[in-house]
């Protein structure tokens, strides 16, 4: 960078004067100011090439140039980035933004106590709220450069009109957005509730408004009329947008848990406050939100004249909260008086058909007996002619009846006697072959009798003990042995011959087949009788 010539100091301090005295010069624009500084810097660069400087006086002859330079006020645009105030003065951050919201350029600025005061009073009356950070305002400025503090600009004043003018058209493109995007009347075609039973309320804590609102509120939950859930959050601030959001989120959330449904109406509140506060609610998250919620919603900002988007979105809009509880309450107060007309009417209409009813209750009734009259008559005639046809139908059948009967039991008496002379005829038949029978089953018996006689006689014990055979007893001699298996080893048995007997003991047992040639060995020893 080439060093100012500081012979010129007084002059540039003496020029800089007169043009703070004189009537603001049109603005230079950048490349004649460009061309200024180089035709001096050109000029003093010969005598200031050997000098050495103090950092204070090469930064006063910077302050120096900058204020001969940019002796003049100047609109710039700029956003402000930060504001703080301490002791009455205004200090800003101010900067500017590419298309991609990017910092392009930034610098401080400050508006001084004595200026501050009426400034900012014209703002706010014009824009009706305050000035805040985020905004992109107008400034008149001038430049400045302080050896310590470094550059700055001094803020002389700030247009409203500008500010408003760039409200009007982020408000519109907000508008344009959310009616692209089918918001704008999403809320509004919501049908509205038939009862409101349970309202969820976000409003800032302790607002003047909402103590009017649960004022009114608090005396229809005691009547069980309806239910009020309230949550909150801030509605001034940056940060409002995001608070507010928030609250309706967990409040929908909450209450669902607890109830399993949706509530009748969410209600959205403020009352009270600045006229320029109601700039943080003008929010696109915020209004799409609210657009999209799926019950209805009714809000009441609190000012009359003054709108913001959330109106625009809203179900229903009212000015002020106590609109709100108003509207809720004529809502249920109809309701009630619609219920109480229908009550009426269908008294009156059950009235009028219980009348028409017992009329023609009457009219049946008188006909019903008429005819029940001329039924029981007719049915009195009948009775009497269906009771003689009875009695005499019945004569006929008992004398058909009787003469029937006669002739039956002379049949009876006729096949009768017929089957007893058959009965006579087979009886005497069956008893003759009843007789040969037997006295055939006799003779067959006595000849089978004789032949069992026979057969016994030849299977006598002596018979077969003549034959050759023994019979063997137990010791005792009482019982005869004619299996092995009532033999054992040293059991004592007898042994009964033709001719006399002989006691015996069992050495050993050997079992065989009765149908093989070979007969069961058993050893006996003889013992002494």
């Amino acid at each position: 960078m080439r060093k100012p010539n500081l012979a010129n100091l007084a002059q540039l301090t003496t020029n800089n004067n007169k043009t703070a005295a004189r009537t603001l010069a049109p603005v230079k624009d950048l490349s004649t100011l460009e061309a200024e500084l180089a035709e001096q810097e050109s000029s003093l660069e010969e005598n200031l090439e050997d000098t050495v400087l103090r950092l204070s006086d090469y930064l006063a002859a910077v302050g120096m140039v900058i204020k001969q330079t940019f002796d003049h006020r100047v609109w710039v645009k700029a956003e402000i980035r930060n504001l703080s105030s301490k002791g009455g003065h205004y200090y800003f951050e101010l900067a500017e933004k590419d298309d991609d919201g990017k910092v392009v350029a930034s610098c401080r600025g400050n508006l001084w106590r004595f200026k501050a005061a009426r400034v900012l009073a014209k703002f706010e009356r014009a824009t009706g709220m305050p000035l805040d950070r985020d905004l992109t305002v107008l400034l008149k400025v001038s430049a400045g450069f302080h050896a310590q503090y470094g550059f700055s600009l001094t803020i002389e004043d700030i247009d409203p009109s500008y500010t408003l003018g760039d409200l009007a058209r982020q408000y519109a493109e907000m508008v344009d957005r959310l009616s692209g995007e089918g918001l704008m009347n999403l809320n509004q075609q919501l049908p509205s509730p038939f009862d409101i039973e349970h309202v969820i309320v976000i409003a800032p804590e302790k607002a003047a408004g909402l103590g009017d609102f649960q004022a009114d509120a608090d005396r229809l939950a005691t009547t069980n009329a309806c239910q009020f859930h309230y949550h909150h959050a801030t509605f001034q601030g940056n940060h409002a947008p995001a608070e507010i959001r928030q609250a309706i989120v967990s409040a929908q959330q909450q209450f669902y848990a607890t109830y399993q449904r949706l509530p009748d109406l969410l209600v959205i509140i403020r009352g009270g406050g600045a006229v320029g506060d109601l700039a943080y609610l003008n929010d696109y998250e915020l209004a799409a939100l609210v657009a999209e919620q799926p019950v209805p919603v009714w809000v009441g900002i609190g000012h009359e004249r003054d709108k913001v988007i959330l109106d625009e979105v809203a179900h229903s809009s009212f000015d002020t909260p106590s609109k709100v509880i108003a509207a809720i309450s004529a809502h249920l107060a109809q309701l009630v008086a619609q219920v109480l007309q229908y009550q009426t009417q269908i008294r009156q209409a059950a009235q009028r058909q219980v009348t028409l009813v017992e009329q023609q209750t009457a009219r049946q009734l008188s006909q019903i007996q008429s005819q029940t009259i001329g039924r029981l008559t007719a049915m009195r005639k009948d009775s009497d002619f269906a009771w003689r046809s009875i009695q005499q139908s019945a004569q006929r059948q008992v004398k058909q009846a009787a003469r029937l009967t006669t002739e039956w039991q002379s049949q009876t008496k006729t096949v009768a006697h017929q089957q007893l002379v058959t009965a006579g005829i087979e009886c005497g038949s069956y008893q003759n072959t009843i007789i040969k029978n037997a006295q055939q089953q006799v003779l067959n018996a006595q000849r089978n009798s004789e032949h069992l006689r026979d057969i016994v006689l030849l299977h006598r014990p002596t018979r077969v003990l003549k034959q050759g055979y023994s019979m063997l007893m137990d010791e005792k001699g009482k019982k005869i042995l004619t299996s092995s298996d009532q033999l054992h080893p040293e059991q004592t048995i007898h042994i009964v011959l033709k001719d006399g007997k002989a006691t015996a003991r069992v050495l050993a047992v050997e079992s065989t087949d009765i149908e093989s040639t070979n007969f069961e060995t058993v050893a006996i020893d003889n013992l002494p009788n």
